[in-house]
């Protein structure tokens, strides 16, 4: 199953990143894509935190998601929608929230980011918790190519993955692929991004998609970019440059999955 992981540097306009979205969404799907996904903040990347809640949306009902459907239908995709801010519970905060939408353009999956960024320095301040509340489950997918078979997405964005546990619980579900949406900071990102993506993919013997923002913001922010596909023995299959939109194509091949699990039946030998 060809699968391809599309890179971004959004901009705060909603409107201009959902035309970058939908070319690249687009080439990737005349490039025999079946699973396309899009980078976390993908609609919009604003000039301060409390940006994303003057177009945040409910669920199921809003111009972004509308668009989402209609691309995955036009285009005849499984749609990972990176991430795109829905309404939350709390007051003045969103849930950051990853989609995945079937070929027919149905929403048939929804991940709220379970772990929230917060990094200091003396040059760099985040805190997501500020403006996002947290989800508080792990979630999983079911999908068919067509050819007919079947595999199990785990979705997790971003920060999360520096939490094994969560992968580890995907795992257990099954997954043959994980998704990690991000826009990982340039500082984090040079000294963990490939580390951390390679390690998850090894520790779970799946493998992981993980389209990313990659370059200089409106807001000053820099994100690492590098999207890249990571094959259930740690090798990166394909990756994308450090910096500017584009398409990351590779393949899941299921036999290959199976010979590298029963060479090194490692998620049978678990103890705790």
């Amino acid at each position: 199953m060809k699968i391809a992981a599309l890179q971004m540097v959004s901009t705060p306009v909603v409107e201009e990143n959902l035309c970058t979205a939908r070319t690249l969404l687009l080439q990737a799907a005349e490039r025999g894509a079946e699973l396309v996904a899009l980078p976390e903040y993908f609609c919009a990347m604003g000039r301060s935190d409390t940006d994303k809640l003057a177009y945040a949306e409910r669920w199921g009902d809003g111009p972004i998601q509308s668009a989402l459907a209609d691309w995955a239908r036009e285009a005849g995709v499984w749609l990972a929608a990176g991430t795109l801010p829905l309404v939350a519970l709390a007051p003045d905060h969103v849930r950051n929230t990853s989609l995945l939408f079937s070929p027919q353009g149905q929403c048939v999956a929804r991940y709220d980011k379970v772990h929230l960024f917060r990094f200091a320095t003396g040059q760099e301040q985040y805190d997501e918790s500020r403006v996002v509340e947290p989800g508080d489950r792990p979630v999983t997918a079911t999908l068919t190519d067509r050819s007919g078979q079947t595999w199990t997405l785990g979705l997790s964005v971003c920060y999360d993955l520096r939490f094994p546990e969560l992968y580890r619980a995907h795992a257990a579900a099954g997954a043959d692929l994980v998704l990690v949406p991000s826009a990982f900071t340039h500082t984090t990102g040079r000294a963990h991004w490939e580390l951390l993506l390679r390690a998850r993919a090894v520790e779970n013997q799946c493998y992981v998609l993980a389209p990313a923002q990659g370059g200089i913001h409106d807001n000053g922010r820099h994100t690492w970019g590098h999207s890249m596909l990571v094959d259930p023995w740690g090798q990166v299959q394909a990756l994308q440059a450090a910096e500017g939109a584009g398409v990351v194509l590779g393949q899941m091949d299921r036999t290959y999955l199976r010979q590298v699990r029963q060479q090194l039946p490692a998620l049978e030998h678990r103890v705790l």
